[in-house]
């Protein structure tokens, strides 16, 4: 393992294809990946021994957190970890469905219309604790991957599978001709997520907090169901929502 004594110059800023990962589980998860790109690694001299004993045979550079700092966003939380990086390449919606051929019961995330990082990196963590095959996105409107997204997402980023597709009704169809019954989340549901049978091959749509599902994917959807929360409650943050939803689909 090279290692090197340096200095970020303030002007160093990844390019259009590439972001900064920041965080120790962030960055550690980002190493350990080997579909992931390594460009550069920055850590504080304290780090050095974590990262050494991990023998990834990586070169990084030593430097001061106030410089680590400088290249990152305002108080981005980084423990003394920086890691230049490719961007992710996604995953085509038929290796996902490829991935639930072997499988009697099996379940996808579909965001519609869902566009803070932090958000969808909190809900790229509940799809990792809750065993979801893969996450599906649409293209134009869902940010790209970003440091925001990946600290968010506690490095859970590099285990789950995320599709981003042009077409979102065209994808819903795609999966329900492979055997996907498709769900809506609606909060106007007669039907609550605890009563449905989740046998099968599920794949669940959940929209934005303001606007929810647009007309046309809801359309596209089998049926409609609901969390089981108090009446008192309109709704829920769409990532905590989200991990209710996975944990309740993850349930015998």
């Amino acid at each position: 393992m090279k290692k090197f004594h340096n200095t970020p110059k303030n002007n160093q800023s990844p390019s259009k294809d590439q972001l900064i990962i920041y965080g120790r589980h962030a960055v550690i998860s980002a190493l350990k990946n080997p579909n992931r790109k390594i460009k550069k690694l920055l850590i504080t001299n304290e780090n050095k021994q974590e990262i050494e004993k991990l023998n990834l045979n990586i070169s990084y550079q030593i430097t001061e957190k106030k410089d680590i700092e400088k290249i990152l966003p305002h108080d981005a939380v980084h423990q003394g970890f920086a890691l230049y990086c490719d961007r992710l390449d996604s995953v085509d919606i038929r290796d996902l469905i490829a991935m639930s051929e072997n499988k009697s019961r099996c379940h996808i995330l579909i965001l519609d219309q869902v566009t803070d990082p932090q958000n969808i990196g909190a809900i790229i963590r509940s799809c990792a604790a809750f065993e979801t095959l893969g996450l599906i996105v649409q293209d134009k409107n869902s940010p790209l991957e970003s440091g925001a997204m990946v600290k968010a997402s506690a490095g859970t980023i590099e285990y789950v599978p995320i599709s981003r597709v042009t077409n979102l009704s065209r994808a819903i169809e795609i999966l329900k001709d492979n055997g996907f019954w498709v769900m809506g989340m609606d909060g106007y549901a007669t039907t609550t997520i605890d009563k449905i049978n989740k046998s099968g091959k599920i794949a669940i749509v959940m929209g934005s907090e303001g606007k929810g599902m647009r007309r046309l994917v809801q359309e596209n959807c089998d049926s409609s169901v609901k969390l089981p929360i108090s009446p008192n409650v309109e709704s829920l943050n769409v990532s905590t929502a989200a991990a209710i939803a996975l944990y309740e689909l993850s349930k015998d």
